[in-house]
């Protein structure tokens, strides 16, 4: 069993209270990890400071060929962790034995982190609208002929992040190069990617003190977001509300992620189907960008009926099966809580499980300690059925069946949105629609990432404030 310690900007610290991670089928220890506390945070972010400076004294051109390296070293080499050291297949099933997601897919996950530490300067090209990154550092310059400044909101980024999905990493890895420190909570049962990242960062040549790692409960997560001038956070609905309006806090909760039918295109669903399974099932449907929603005027029943007769076929092996695709819950009790919610609203006027005639027994399969939620669709013959806007961590879809004309005003806030038409008048509207972040015109997955786009919200423009400027030119 490893032992693995908080980090203090960098330095090792180990706490006389610890919590285990364990095995999601066995319930074997797996690690030991330190456990932080709110004093701890407090006093040491009396220091974050430091962060910002250690990295501004190296060129963001020469921390974006660091993280090239970061992520060869991240992806290929044996790295320190703890008291132990972790191979790259000793982290794939560490991080599967605790998180519940299959091997497969925990090596997928790794190529997107490497794919993103190597394609940094492209990214924040991108991100930063092919801004100077030099005006990042001075905090100003000239742009066009136009003096421009930019100012840091914060020294550090502080992260309050889950277990359920390790790919939302992604979202963290570009804050390095722009010279901003990293204040990392990890989720209780994957702190194997931030340690591992941050490991392959140290021996890539990034300062030691320039980031954090404070495992710990609940109260640990709310001390980073008080601590630090700046926080992402993950969490369900409650979390998104009770940060609603708060700008120091970037909070990613529910997607929402949805495929829309224009009238023009909706006669021929069948060509788009492995667009929608992937979108709905791709990396167990854990994701924010997984489809929860398949809206359409008609042909609702016949979509519903064709998705569930495909991911029928997906069975609940075990998580080293290289055919293995679906992921277990971890937390006893979580699938059967899900599945009674659903129930209870399969119980409204309107309402059909399209995949209940194809399971064996219950959607809740149990094999000793794991939880599987298998695959289910369900049918909506209209968008005022609460399911319509409900969103699960497994391949859950609605097909729902609404007119065209009021699909806009029925959506509800959606993260990604797919829009299958060549509709003129249905583009300009999404396009138009502010509780849509991110649009994919055509039979795009809503799962698709261009690394070039912002994920959802742009994170320069949370860290950094742009401002007026002006310079004597004589001083």
């Amino acid at each position: 069993m490893i032992n693995i310690p908080a980090l203090r900007w960098g330095q090792p610290y180990s706490s006389m209270d610890t919590d285990e991670v364990v095995h999601f089928l066995t319930g074997e220890p797996i690690a030991k990890v330190s456990r932080a506390n709110a004093g701890l945070i407090q006093r040491d972010m009396r220091k974050a400071s430091g962060a910002r400076e250690a990295l501004r004294r190296i060129p963001i051109d020469e921390l974006i060929a660091r993280m090239k390296i970061a992520g060869d070293l991240y992806m290929n080499a044996e790295l320190p962790i703890g008291d132990g050291s972790q191979t790259p297949d000793d982290f794939v099933r560490q991080q599967s034995a605790s998180t519940g997601l299959p091997e497969v897919l925990c090596r997928g996950n790794m190529k997107k982190n490497q794919f993103v530490l190597g394609e940094m300067g492209s990214i924040l090209k991108s991100l930063t609208r092919g801004l100077d990154l030099n005006v990042l550092t001075s905090g100003y310059g000239e742009e066009n002929g136009v003096p421009i400044s930019y100012q840091a909101q914060s020294p550090v980024l502080g992260l309050v992040l889950p277990s359920n999905s390790p790919g939302v990493h992604t979202l963290w890895l570009p804050i390095i190069p722009m010279q901003i420190g990293l204040v990392l909570k990890p989720g209780p049962q994957e702190p194997w990617t931030p340690y591992r990242v941050a490991e392959a960062f140290f021996q890539a040549g990034i300062p030691r003190e320039a980031i954090s790692i404070y495992p710990g409960e609940a109260e640990v997560g709310a001390a980073v977001v008080s601590a630090c001038g700046r926080s992402l956070i993950f969490g369900g609905t409650a979390t998104v509300d009770r940060y609603k309006g708060n700008p120091h806090v970037q909070v990613h909760g529910p997607g929402f992620s949805k495929i829309l039918f224009g009238d023009d295109c909706v006669d021929d669903w069948e060509r788009y189907l492995d667009v929608m399974v992937d979108s709905v099932f791709l990396n167990s449907g854990r994701g924010c960008i997984n489809c929860s929603g398949i809206w359409a005027s008609r042909h609702t029943r016949e979509i519903a009926e064709a998705i569930a007769k495909r991911l029928a076929a997906i069975e609940a092996l075990p998580p080293d099966d290289p055919k293995a695709s679906l992921a277990a819950f971890t937390v006893p009790g979580m699938a059967d809580a899900i599945s009674q919610a659903i129930d209870a609203d399969l119980k409204a006027p309107g309402v059909s499980d399209y995949t209940a005639k194809y399971r064996d027994g219950s959607r809740v399969v149990k094999n000793g300690r794991a939880e599987y939620l298998m695959p289910t669709v369900v049918h909506c013959d209209s968008p005022e059925a609460a399911i319509a806007a409900k969103e699960y961590m497994f391949p859950f879809v609605t097909v729902v069946e609404c007119p065209e004309a009021k699909m806009l005003d029925a959506i509800g806030p959606t993260l990604v949105c797919s829009a299958i038409t060549g509709k003129p008048e249905l583009k300009r509207s999404l396009l138009d629609a502010t509780h849509v972040d991110r649009l994919n015109f055509g039979p795009i997955p809503t799962i698709r990432l261009n690394w070039l786009q912002p994920h959802e919200g742009n994170i320069v423009d949370f860290l950094y404030r742009p401002r007026a400027l002006q310079s004597a030119s004589s001083m």
